[in-house]
């Protein structure tokens, strides 16, 4: 797992698996945001798996799905409610990384 802080509360790391969420508790995360579809890879763990166990690890877990190459003003407003309600450091995921990190500058923007 590779996390790249964006700013002090924002991070965001490519696809996860529920047996990581414990180290990402660990690592001071707070809460983890879903920005993959479900379905979207071969083998990739659905949303309820990583929420049951982001629960068991004592962190939120949020799921805002978006298509690669198409983040939606409505999902940059949801993001950007999303970070300001929340309380200490947020792990953002999907495939690479990469789609996290344009929602959040469509979302600092919005």
């Amino acid at each position: 797992m590779s996390i790249r802080s964006i700013d002090p509360s924002f991070h965001v790391t490519s696809q996860i698996k529920p047996s990581q969420l414990r180290e990402i508790a660990e690592l001071g995360f707070k809460t983890v945001i879903c920005m993959r579809p479900d379905k979207e890879g071969f083998l990739q763990p659905s949303f309820e798996e990583v929420e049951e166990a982001a629960r068991g690890a004592g962190l939120e877990a949020h799921y805002l799905p978006v298509i690669p190459g198409s983040i939606s003003f409505d999902q940059a407003r949801q993001l950007k409610e999303l970070l300001a309600n929340q309380s200490g450091p947020i792990l953002a995921y999907c495939a690479s990384g990469m789609r996290c990190v344009a929602a959040y500058d469509l979302a600092k923007r919005a």
